[in-house]
């Protein structure tokens, strides 16, 4: 599972964010889940055996509530999170060879960024996270739960973006 992220400074619009804010909160959180993923998961993928848990964003969404306005370097890396886990899952045959890889969106937690007053503590935010990484997985199954992978999640169900 690859866990880790960074804020936007609180007021960051797109047309007033600076270079050097862009690239800290984007060298965090899109290029070290694509550093990371291309040292780890080549070797999953030949084996045909592996699974990749990428902690992402529903502020990366491009559908839903409270997927515009604010925080820009944040959103667009988590948005760029997601099609990253997208673009890989394709690329690998959607869980057909045995590598899975999704993102989940852990929610409002209590951790160093989501602060004392997060309505979840860290282990509720890391609940899908585990599920993904135990789930039995059948790219012939029924349901979501069962055949899906290269999406983003929030508990345990697929959240379009």
């Amino acid at each position: 599972m690859l866990a880790h992220g960074v804020m936007s400074a609180k007021m960051s619009k797109t047309l007033k964010t600076d270079l050097a804010e862009w690239r800290r909160v984007m060298s965090i959180n899109l290029d070290s889940n694509f550093q990371l993923i291309n040292s780890l998961a080549p070797a999953m993928v030949e084996a045909r055996k592996g699974r990749v848990i990428i902690f992402s964003a529903c502020l990366g969404r491009m559908s839903g509530p409270g997927n515009a306005g604010g925080l820009a370097p944040y959103r667009i890396s988590k948005a760029g999170v997601n099609a990253l886990v997208r673009n890989l899952a394709h690329e690998t045959g959607l869980g057909s060879r045995g590598f899975l890889i999704d993102a989940i969106c852990p929610n409002h937690s209590r951790t160093d960024m989501g602060g004392p007053d997060a309505p979840l503590s860290a282990e509720e935010g890391a609940r899908t996270a585990i599920w993904l990484a135990t789930r039995p997985f059948n790219s012939l199954g029924e349901t979501d739960q069962e055949k899906t992978t290269g999406v983003l999640w929030e508990e345990n169900q697929v959240i379009p973006w």
